[in-house]
């Protein structure tokens, strides 16, 4: 016979725990199934890993710029093994918590795949459980393109699996991931290059960030080859991997080639046509302003949505549903406008809102840019000059902030309060009226002119 719950989330990682987590808050009977470690790719595969990783390349850095400061330091070597072992034990840490938390809030863990067989019942190994409401939440795993050779390289879940430090690699994909393990790489003392299939890194972002970005890769000795069009890998006799091009351009000495070109949606087992789910051809479940798929009581949460794949938005977006199924609060919903989210590039990038040519496009003449480039006063007298870039995207005659965009030492950190102020609807005037904290770079926010 099926065990029956009030809900269900399929996948225990941001969009799935929170959910169930706020269900159970109210009393609720709740699981989650999972087939993989709790935390999902942010804990296990992504935000957390990288960010110890991100830690790691900014003191290799570090190190460097204290010569600078009068400090008589050697870099004698990185050991990667200790830095990979001190970052999985902390990962396991937060595993073995979410055991017990869940435990302690009444949570049911279920181990195994689900399935489902209709609108209202999963099965996992066998057995049946039905829910009134389920909760799609399984996340994605890295794209790996379809050509010739592929298999020689590795995704960037498989980044996190290297025991040893690849000397020469190459890393494939000019998103937000290609740059962040790029840099960590490079910081770490590897040599890489950036493979772009286009012109530039960071397409969808602004022009300011892209540019000056592009400058802090090459200084920092990464090699950007652009206009790659792969048609094979191919391996030596060595072992070393070749990156080959339809126009004959060829790449050659590559102990690893990591493919960072982006992530699918795990929905391939879930067997959805038995609920009626609608599935778009990317594999993504659609779902609307309350997350609610076409079918009522199924939602589809975090990057399976294909809204806004951050951790941060589906912990939102999963505790406003959880407020709105079982806590009384029928319009309690997720805006996705105006989300504020960082590259942990080196330097890292912040930024909220509309880039300036999406200003432009829909506001016009009416846009109006405050923006400013300089040598933060850290990198004033070190060697490596990294630069800052700032940007106020303003509209209309009160000037409205609706984007703003930083490039920059401690852009990771100031971006989230100035996040909050244009989202309250803060204007140029309003920035300006602030007292700076000088010497900060954050007061050129308010300084501009």
């Amino acid at each position: 016979m099926a065990e029956h719950f009030d809900l269900i989330a399929i996948g225990a990682g941001s969009g799935g725990l929170s959910v169930a987590e706020k269900a159970a808050a109210y009393g609720k009977k709740v699981a989650i199934i999972e087939d993989h470690k709790i935390g999902g790719t942010c804990v296990n595969q992504g935000c957390v890993p990288k960010k110890v990783m991100w830690y790691g390349a900014n003191l290799a850095h570090s190190i460097e710029d204290a010569k600078d400061y009068g400090f008589d330091i050697q870099n004698n070597g990185f050991d990667w093994p200790a830095i990979v072992k001190g970052r999985e034990n902390y990962i396991k840490g937060i595993n073995n918590w979410y055991d017990s938390y869940l435990a302690d809030n009444k949570i049911h863990i279920i181990r195994g795949t689900a399935t489902f067989k209709n609108k209202n019942t999963l099965i996992v190994a066998d057995q049946e459980y039905t829910a009134d409401h389920i909760a799609i939440s399984v996340g994605g795993v890295p794209i790996i393109p379809e050509i010739p050779g592929a298999e020689l390289g590795i995704s960037s879940d498989g980044f996190f699996q290297l025991q040893q430090q690849p000397k020469r690699v190459a890393v494939i994909g000019s998103g937000y991931i290609g740059v962040e393990l790029a840099g960590v790489l490079q910081g770490l003392g590897s040599e890489v290059s950036l493979v772009l299939r286009g012109q530039s890194v960071l397409a969808r972002f602004d022009s300011m960030l892209r540019e000056v970005l592009t400058e802090e890769l090459l200084s920092s000795g990464i090699s950007l080859l652009s206009g790659m069009k792969l048609t094979h890998l191919s391996q030596a006799d060595d072992g070393s991997i070749s990156l080959n091009c339809g126009d004959g351009r060829a790449h050659q000495g590559f102990d690893a080639v990591i493919w960072a070109v982006g992530r699918k949606p795990r929905t391939d087992e879930l067997n959805l046509s038995a609920a009626g789910v609608t599935v778009n051809e990317q594999g993504f479940v659609p779902s609307d302003e309350y997350e609610q798929t076409n079918i009522p009581g199924i939602y589809s949460l975090g990057d399976v949505n294909g809204k806004a794949a951050l951790t941060p938005v589906a912990i939102a977006a999963g505790r406003r549903l959880g407020d709105r199924l079982f806590g009384g609060q029928s319009d309690r919903k997720l805006d996705y406008s105006l989300i504020p989210t960082v590259v942990f590039s080196h330097p890292p990038i912040g930024t909220v809102g509309l880039s300036e040519a999406d200003a432009r496009e829909k506001h016009g003449d009416a846009v109006k840019i405050y923006q400013s480039q300089f040598t933060p006063m850290y990198h004033a007298f070190t060697r490596h000059q990294s630069k800052t870039g700032l940007k106020l995207v303003c509209v209309g005659a009160e000037e409205k902030i609706v984007g703003c965009h930083i490039i920059g030492l401690g852009a990771d950190e100031m971006l989230q309060g100035f996040a909050v102020a244009i989202r309250m609807g803060a204007c140029k005037k309003d920035f300006d009226d602030t007292v700076a904290i000088h010497p900060t770079s954050a007061e050129e926010l308010v300084t501009l002119r």
